[in-house]
């Protein structure tokens, strides 16, 4: 077995672990200054919206020996609009120009035949109405709405409210997380990022609901015990599902940085970026929040349930007696279990680098 394989083993039987709840106001806090850094960029930058959503016209000219900023050039200066130029794989040009109607079309297109050295009707010109992106938009919103309060109800019903309270708020945290990474870097927003928007929905909830169903097993008839508390056992179901979660993010990350770094900058190929970046940002935020997110805020939810309150009170006067009965002199050792230790990996290890572990 690999050394991967074996600690992934080791974290589903519980023999090591990560202590991810004890730590979750550096993650809450973490998330909290990337969410407020994403608001302020979309506030003060805004979001660079492609000519779908803006109209104009869109032409692809035939392999050219002019660079990518000399065209850019030649468009501003015959359109008297700001242009956005892409070099295609085959060597041709798509150049955007936003706010043209049929008339001035045709004039850019005969400028660009000139400036460029190529024939006029071997440009091909594309004219975009805004419109169109409009809808487009709004039918994005309500596929987005519908999409969230269907999961909000399936959730709440395969497991608890408070679950789907944790995966909604996860969501929307790797949505801004997603779109502010296009404001700051300035990409250019077009319906291929919308349709990677949409897309990640379905893999940010993946590792989420695989957590929440170990746990949902691990916290049956909770307080029929007095072994663990409910954080703790949250804990457990992120670790046992640790290497599963990594791995299948890297599995889905690894075709998706191909598109964006092969297909979209060797290739040049534009909508392969659009849908490409959205969703390997979406992807990775995703998986960061299903472990230091989600789960961690069902923790705090369910910790505030009397029941829970009160089994997490017994856990720790039982724990406190038998260290108590540990330090004195005459005193056996009984703080410890043989059976199903756990070795903390972090600064909240116990005595001897495990934690403590009580028989119920």
């Amino acid at each position: 077995m690999s050394k991967l394989g074996d600690l992934g083993a080791r974290l589903h039987r519980g023999e090591v672990g990560y202590d991810f709840i004890g730590n979750r106001k550096i993650w809450y806090g973490l998330s909290i200054l990337i969410t407020i850094t994403a608001i302020v960029a979309l506030a003060v930058r805004g979001l660079n919206m492609g000519i779908e959503f803006q109209g104009g016209a869109v032409f692809t000219t035939p392999k050219s020996e002019v660079s990518v900023s000399q065209a850019q050039e030649y468009a501003e200066e015959a359109s008297g609009h700001d242009a956005i130029v892409q070099q295609l794989g085959n060597g041709s040009l798509r150049i955007q120009v936003g706010g043209l109607d049929t008339s001035q079309s045709d004039q850019v297109r005969s400028e660009l035949a000139k400036d460029l050295n190529v024939p006029e009707d071997k440009i091909a010109a594309e004219l975009v109405g805004p419109s169109w992106g409009e809808q487009i938009a709004n039918k994005a919103w309500t596929g987005l709405g519908v999409f969230m309060i269907l999961v909000v109800i399936y959730l709440a019903i395969a497991f608890e409210w408070r679950m789907a309270v944790a995966a909604l708020i996860a969501l929307i945290h790797d949505l801004t997380i997603t779109v502010g990474i296009y404001s700051l870097v300035g990409f250019e927003v077009t319906v291929g990022t919308v349709i990677g928007l949409l897309t990640i929905l379905g893999y940010s909830l993946y590792d989420t609901v695989v957590v929440f169903d170990s746990l949902k097993e691990q916290t049956k008839d909770i307080t029929k015990q007095t072994r663990f508390t409910y954080s703790e056992l949250a804990n457990r179901s992120i670790n046992g599902t640790l290497v599963r979660s990594i791995n299948t993010t890297v599995v889905a990350l690894l075709p998706v940085a191909g598109l964006l770094f092969i297909g979209g900058g060797v290739l040049g190929a534009g909508m392969l970026n659009d849908i490409s970046l959205s969703l390997f940002v979406g992807l990775a935020a995703g998986a960061y929040s299903s472990i230091f997110i989600a789960t961690p805020l069902v923790a705090d939810l369910k910790e505030r349930e009397p029941a829970i309150k009160a089994l997490k009170k017994r856990i720790l006067a039982k724990r406190a007696g038998a260290a108590a009965k540990d330090e004195s002199p005459d005193g056996t050792d009984e703080s410890y279990a043989d059976e199903g230790e756990i070795a903390v990996i972090g600064p909240r290890a116990g005595r001897h680098g495990r934690a403590p572990e009580h028989r119920g």
